[in-house]
This record gives structure tokens, sequence and C-alpha cells, in this order.
């Protein structure tokens, strides 16, 4: 880790039900398995952390592929997070393998104001979004 680099603070338990690895560009890279009720307890408390130090422009990639349907907590969930004021810190790639997990996403979406966010089907379609430079950021600064 570099001396500009920010600690990851996470750990994996047993059954966590999803994976998260810093990015090469200081960002996330967050996996879900699955969408439990205790999955997404630990995914708020830990979200929660991140933002609270959240300082600089950041890239996360979540990867939802492996995940069948979005229950509604879960949007409300990120709902809530997203309404976080560090949020307009976030830009948030989200890739899904499901038409139904698309569609709960788009909503979503649509509604954060604090976050910029997309839903991509294609991995690689999702990193070029991330890569692009920060202009809505440096808009909403001006």
């Amino acid at each position: 880790m570099t001396a500009n680099e920010k600690p990851l603070d996470w750990s994996s338990e047993p059954e966590s039900g999803y994976s998260v690895a810093r990015r090469a560009d200081g960002g996330l890279h967050v996996t879900f398995h699955h969408l439990s009720p205790a999955v997404l307890a630990h995914w708020q408390a830990f979200a929660q952390r991140h933002l609270q130090g959240a300082e600089r422009f950041n890239r996360n990639l979540y990867d939802l592929r492996a995940v069948a349907n979005i229950p509604p907590g879960a949007i409300r969930l990120a709902e809530d997070l997203n309404a976080d004021p560090a949020a307009r810190f976030v830009r948030v790639a989200v890739v899904v393998s499901s038409k139904a997990v698309q569609q709960a996403l788009a909503g979503l979406a649509q509604l954060s104001s604090g976050v910029e966010m997309e839903v991509f089907s294609n991995l690689e379609e999702a990193e070029r979004w991330l890569d692009r430079p920060a202009s809505r950021l440096l808009r909403d600064e001006a």
C-alpha cells in the first residue's frame, strides 16, 4: 500500500456473501454472490464506513452477475447510501447478467442524485465508463 492509498477496512467473514478488493485507481471492486438480509446488513455497515472517509473522487465497480434478483430492501439501502453527501465523490458501475436485476436497478440509477451511476451487462463496458474523466463531479463543484 502506498502512502496515499486508503485502507480497505474490510475483512471477509464466513457467509459474508460478497468480496471487496481495492481497484488500481483507488476505488472498490465489490462482487456479490447473493443478497440475503445478513449480507445486506454487512454491506451497509461497510459502505457507511467507506463513505465516512470519502474525501476524493472514487470509482467503484459492483459485480452483481451472480445475483438473480434484487430484494426491495437492497434498493432501499442503496437509496439511503446514495443520499449521503459523501456519495457525490463516487462513480458507480454495476454489472449484471439478469434483465430483472437490470430493471430493478434502472430506477435507482435515475433517482441517485449524489452518485454518478450506470448499469451494464458487460464488464469491459463498465470499466471503460469508469475510466472516463470526472466531468460530472467537476461540473457539480463549479
